[in-house]
């Protein structure tokens, strides 16, 4: 009998029945990894390989320490190597695409190699702009298009930053800024760096057989699994070419943050910059008066901006949108004089046009946008505009969807099978709220599909149907390892006032200060701004003999390190902080939240946001703002218990998370933690912690 495994276009190909099963290779996956058999990632890891076989979406919450990563990579390398396919796992934050690339991936690929026809393969893919381009270093530093708003002494730096840039390129293997340690500033980044639509091809471009973007593309095909970022698969989604090779599934890790992501990706911003840029870039193609008549309007767009209220703009006035579409009208002006491409090019004028192309179509697209996102009636906008002015930079427009509930549900869950999975995805003790954002539709329930395989169940009693194009999905809570209700305290401190407008008030103050004394420092503060968290350090540094780190004083990974090795100090910050720390041990033992952490009132896309659910019939606080403050509050809390010997106290500051009506529906977003209003509870637990508890009095 022959054994040999038959090879198809190069790759090993089994049928699904040959291979190991999904029980079988975690078991080998854990032990390789010293690990032990969880029950949350066996149940998770069936649930997935079970989703891509049926083709039907899965969400997975999997609390922290369930070992997520490999619940889905084992059964994404599974259905790889059976249907000669490639897996796609996208990630929000470097951080986990690093320890997938640099960590998991390998051990795990060692771990299978002996139960498979061969070693796993894998490879990571990074938009265009984060590898260095050796076409554009050629002209780095020569003409900075930025250069007039940038004093002598940060020119020179720059020049100090490209000139190390130039060295390195004769010394990196790949490119990929992450490599670069120390890092350079991004305006540095951006002289020897190019986007997709500025790119001149591989085909014109000099370089084009050592392109280090092109190099990252050829490593992901044929792999079993592409790593890639949120940003990069709303790029592929959101443009005609494809940019992640061809795919069937798609893991996608920290989903909880795919909205913001994909939002991010699709806003347009108009300002001076970047008109100008655009008008510098076509003045080497055009005749003069035609890109200057693109200067002028940048000119008139900043005079504009000065009169225009910082904020969202529900309505338009004439002057602003006059300005605007003269800006629109002088680009596709610029684009028509550039005219179509004359064929064969030299790379010089190959990427001169490409990169004018790019700038100008960037800024007609976004005037379009924003001067069609008022035609509609103010309930039927599906687009939002705010002008921003942020001290330190350029007044700027911004448009932005209301919702990519649409996009996605077209272009991700269209045609493909997607695997969604978060520590944090049930809000409000449901999946809806996210699954909504997504573009999902209702849940297929186990239930639903039983009446929906049975032909003779009268159709009235199936109740509403699903709606025409609606993704078929389940969901699945694994819950966690860690005993939140024996481990965890979640302290409400009910007795404050609630929190008002003009910063941390006294109160809050103290109670921070007597927290921290009875934890004996060890703390994670979480403020909902940078001025209350700068506020907090000044004034308990003045009270308390605690070592106070505060976020902006020196790197965040360097802090978090410093904050790790000291058991006596604290760290205080905002929003990296709520979602990037993990610290087990000793060293964290209590979480403080300033405030519940809802959208600025004034935030103009979840303003927006709100505002359309309530014209359309919903609640648009619980739908926009406690949906984002629960998501925050979930994340911000998850720091305490980081492994399964933690234990601790998360105090929450804010009144409101006992008193309020909406504070139910934010504490069903929590995991189970034991609960109290005392103060006096919470103090005597972190004592206890700290080993600096009351002795018991004596007996007799």
């Amino acid at each position: 009998m022959d054994n040999s495994w038959p090879v198809r276009s190069g790759r090993y190909c089994r049928s699904v029945a040959d291979l190991p099963d999904i029980p079988v290779l975690l078991d080998a996956a854990v032990t390789a990894l010293g690990g032990s058999r969880r029950e949350g990632q066996a149940a998770m890891a069936d649930a997935v390989a079970h989703a891509v076989d049926e083709r039907e979406h899965l969400v997975v919450q999997a609390g922290t320490g369930t070992g997520k990563s490999l619940a889905y990579l084992v059964p994404a390398i599974r259905h790889a190597m059976a249907k000669e396919s490639t897996v796609v796992v996208s990630t929000a934050t470097i951080a986990l695409q690093n320890q997938l690339i640099d960590r998991d991936l390998p051990r795990l690929a060692k771990a299978l190699a002996p139960l498979l026809p061969r070693e796993p393969t894998f490879a990571v893919l990074k938009g265009r702009r984060n590898y260095l381009c050796r076409n554009r270093l050629q002209t780095a530093g020569e003409d900075t298009e930025d250069a007039e708003l940038f004093d002598p002494r940060q020119l020179s730096s720059l020049g100090r930053q490209v000139a190390r840039l130039h060295e390195w390129a004769e010394e990196t293997a790949t490119g990929d800024r992450d490599e670069l340690v120390p890092g350079v500033s991004d305006l540095a980044w951006r002289q020897v760096s190019v986007g997709a639509n500025e790119c001149v091809g591989a085909r014109i471009c000099p370089f084009g057989q050592e392109c280090f973007a092109e190099f990252a593309r050829e490593a992901t095909q044929g792999v079993d699994v592409v790593v890639t970022n949120h940003a990069m698969l709303s790029i592929d989604m959101s443009q005609g070419h494809h940019i992640l090779p061809e795919h069937d599934t798609i893991m996608i890790d920290e989903a909880h943050e795919l909205v913001d992501r994909a939002t991010s990706v699709a806003t347009g911003v108009l300002n001076e910059r970047t008109v100008t840029t655009a008008a510098k870039r076509a003045a080497r193609l055009v005749e003069p008066g035609t890109s200057e008549r693109l200067t002028e309007c940048a000119d008139g767009l900043a005079l504009m901006f000065s009169d225009v209220p910082e904020g969202r703009l529900d309505h338009i006035d004439d002057a602003l949108a006059n300005a605007v579409a003269a800006t629109r009208d002088a680009a596709s002006a610029c684009v028509t004089a550039i005219g179509p491409s004359p064929g064969e090019l030299d790379p010089d004028s190959a990427s001169d046009r490409r990169l004018a192309l790019a700038s100008l179509g960037e800024v007609h697209d976004t005037a379009v946008r924003v001067l069609e996102s008022f035609e509609p009636a103010l309930r039927d906008r599906t687009e939002v505009v705010w002008l921003t002015k942020t001290p330190g930079r350029q007044p700027a427009l911004h448009v932005a969807p209301l919702g990519i509930g649409g996009l996605l549900r077209e272009k991700l869950f269209g045609d493909r099978t997607v695997v969604l999975t978060s520590a944090t995805l049930v809000l409000g003790g449901s999946f809806s709220a996210l699954a909504h954002q997504w573009g999902l539709g209702r849940e297929v329930t186990q239930e639903a599909a039983e009446r929906a395989n049975d032909p003779e169940r009268d159709e009235a009693e199936d109740g509403p149907h699903r709606a025409a194009g609606e993704p078929r999905w389940r969901a699945l809570d694994v819950g966690s390892p860690f005993e939140h209700s024996r481990r965890g305290i979640l302290y409400v401190a009910a007795h404050l006032p609630p929190p008002g407008r003009d910063g941390l008030a006294e109160p809050y103050l103290d109670e921070i200060a007597e927290l921290i004394e009875a934890a004996d420092g060890r703390a994670l503060g979480l403020f909902s701004s940078m001025r209350a968290a700068q506020k907090a350090t000044e004034e308990l540094r003045e009270r308390l003999d605690h070592p106070i780190l505060c976020q902006g004083e020196d790197s965040t990974g360097h802090l978090v390190r410093e904050f790790a090795e000291d058991e006596r100090a604290c760290l205080f910050g905002t929003l990296s902080l709520w979602q990037g720390v993990d610290v087990p041990g000793p060293s964290l033992s209590l979480v403080i939240v300033d405030r519940i952490p809802f959208p600025r009132p004034d935030d103009p896309l979840a303003s927006a946001r709100q505002r359309s659910v309530a014209a359309h019939g919903g609640n648009g606080f619980l739908s926009v703002a406690a949906t984002h403050a629960a998501l925050l509050l979930a994340q911000g809390t998850g720091r305490l218990l980081r492994s399964t010997d933690d234990r601790g106290v998360i105090a929450v500051l804010d009144p409101r998370l006992a008193t309020a009506r909406y504070g139910g529906f934010l504490r069903a977003s929590l995991p189970p933690y034991w609960g109290t209003t005392d103060p006096q509870v919470a103090r005597s637990a972190l004592r206890r912690l700290s080993g600096r508890a009351a002795p018991e009095p004596a007996a007799g």
